[in-house]
């Protein structure tokens, strides 16, 4: 199933469609649980977690501190811009 027009809010997408959509990304889902799903880069890695209203993102170790940085966002935010704040990193 193709995805939707990057400007179409994540909402109007299916699951198997937001589901291909992360592992275009380069995500791998969760063996144990579905809905999360794990991303890693050169500078730096990511837990995603599919919410019921919203995508929470936590950067692992990515502060200062080398604490966690977490962020969420509603599913009303399009495809697009989702895209480019959960993956352009923390």
């Amino acid at each position: 199933m193709p995805l939707l027009s990057p400007d179409a809010p994540l909402y109007n997408h299916t699951l198997p469609q937001i589901e291909q959509w992360l592992k275009d990304q380069g995500c791998q889902q969760d063996e144990a649980q579905p809905h999360c799903w794990h991303v890693q880069r050169p500078s730096w890695q990511a837990e995603l977690s599919l919410d019921v209203e919203q995508i929470t993102v936590r950067y692992i170790a990515a502060s200062e501190n080398r604490q966690d940085v977490q962020r969420s966002f509603k599913y009303s935010l399009s495809r697009e811009d989702i895209e480019q704040a959960v993956f352009s990193g923390p």
